[in-house]
């Protein structure tokens, strides 16, 4: 299987992704872009450094010259690649993923992402024949800049907190650790595993694993807090607690900063196609134009250029802003939620309390054989009088429950969404969905 992906370059270090395959891919990076300036940045994988000079050569012997940020979340290179006006990036992450694993982003200029079906198959293909522009006779010249201190003040002018909040933060061993000090001067932080590890002694760097909440949780319920905060591997994903140690499903924390946001601007707001219907109703209610949108950062980006929106959220945690060109900015996401409780006068669970109005079942994965075109095309026959939706996936709608159903873009798994307007009908058809899925 090609370690050339729908969202980003992943593989397994040493073996399926090598020095000499980023070299001839950051020789194909600027071919293909024709690019001139662009910024690197990596996480804290023991392999990010040695993947980082040779991608570097590559680009720089097209070329190019080269902005390194060094070590860097992946919001805060999405952030330099506007800010430095550079014409593409990447950032070398493999995200969550075990620590035997690395990759790459790509993003072109104004940090808009190159999927696969925007030229990382096309990158690909370049690599593999080395079917690279003629090189300059002069290389490219690579600079070093820390791009931390813009991106702090960037987004702490949208922070209204006027008051100190206590927050606990799981790092997870990971890039949090740097996105995290964005919020020295504003939080009383209690930090978890907050030495850069990329081995991930302590767990998964994985909030939509509701298992790696279990220490976060654990700190919360024990102490005296306004929330918690998890984030991921590179910190473009991040989930959240309230006061009680009490998960808050990404879903609603996208309800909620859409609400923080339509209080001081009218504008689009996206949510995914897994949201509860919760979602869209507080959106409307705050005077905002809901748009659904299908599953993944690319297509989400580009969705929201079309519609100009000023933000996005996702279920897994990611939540984009117009401010931070489009893309994801986890710390952003955390300054909405502390200005919503400073502003609100109230704690998280009490904010969040009228938007839980649902029963959902959580995402549900499962292993089948069967083509996603059967599948989905099976499934339908089961429920004809669904209203039928195929933006990503199939999914149906009824009068007091909805379900989706989807291919995972990168895992071999099926995934199940479903919600209902009570816990019982959740429970009853969640069962009877699943066994449908898995009978093949």
């Amino acid at each position: 299987m090609s370690i050339f992906k729908a969202y980003d370059i992943r593989g397994i270090y040493g073996t399926e992704l090598t020095e000499d395959l980023a070299y001839r891919t950051g020789r194909a990076f600027v071919s293909f872009l024709k690019c001139k300036k662009v910024v690197i940045g990596r996480d804290m994988r023991p392999h990010s450094a040695p993947l980082r000079d040779a991608l570097v050569r590559g680009i720089t012997e097209q070329g190019a010259d080269v902005i390194d940020i060094g070590l860097a979340t992946t919001p805060m290179s999405y952030f330099a690649n506007g800010y430095l006006d550079a014409d593409g990036s990447i950032i070398i992450t493999a995200s969550h993923n075990p620590g035997e694993y690395n990759g790459f982003k790509l993003c072109e200029a104004q940090a808009v992402p190159i999927s696969g079906a925007t030229g990382i198959k096309d990158i690909e293909r370049m690599a593999m024949e080395e079917d690279f522009s003629d090189p300059p006779s002069e290389p490219g010249q690579v600079t070093e800049q820390d791009i931390l201190p813009a991106y702090k003040q960037h987004i702490l002018q949208f922070s209204t907190v006027n008051r100190p909040l206590k927050v606990a933060i799981d790092y997870a061993n990971a890039m949090g650790i740097v996105e995290g000090k964005v919020f020295e001067d504003l939080f009383e932080i209690t930090p978890l595993f907050d030495e850069l590890d990329g081995s991930f002694p302590n767990h998964e760097a994985n909030p939509l694993d509701l298992d790696t909440f279990a220490d976060l949780q654990t700190k919360v319920k024990a102490g005296t807090y306004d929330f918690g905060m998890a984030f991921d591997g590179d910190a473009d994903r991040v989930g959240f607690v309230d006061e009680h140690g009490e998960i808050i499903s990404m879903d609603i924390i996208t309800a909620i900063i859409a609400t923080s946001l339509l209080k001081k601007q009218q504008g689009t707001v996206l949510y995914d196609l897994r949201s509860s219907w919760a979602v869209k109703e507080i959106i409307e209610e705050h005077g905002g134009h809901a748009v659904m949108s299908r599953v993944g950062h690319a297509f989400i980006k580009n969705q929201m250029r079309e519609h100009q929106a000023i933000f996005a959220g996702e279920l897994s945690g990611h939540y984009y802003f117009q401010e931070n060109s489009f893309a994801e900015s986890s710390a952003l996401a955390a300054i909405f939620i502390a200005n919503m409780i400073c502003e609100s006068g109230k704690t998280l669970s009490q904010i969040a309390a009228p938007i839980q109005r649902y029963h959902a079942s959580g995402e549900i994965n499962s292993r089948v054989e069967e083509s996603p075109d059967m599948l989905f095309d099976r499934i339908k026959t089961l429920y004809p009088d669904g209203h039928e939706t195929r933006l990503d996936g199939l999914s149906l709608e009824f009068d007091d429950w909805w379900f989706n159903v989807r291919m995972s873009n990168t895992e071999p798994l099926c995934r199940l969404n479903l919600e209902a307007k009570d816990a019982e009908k959740m429970a009853t058809k969640r069962d009877e969905v699943l066994a449908h899925i898995r009978q093949a």
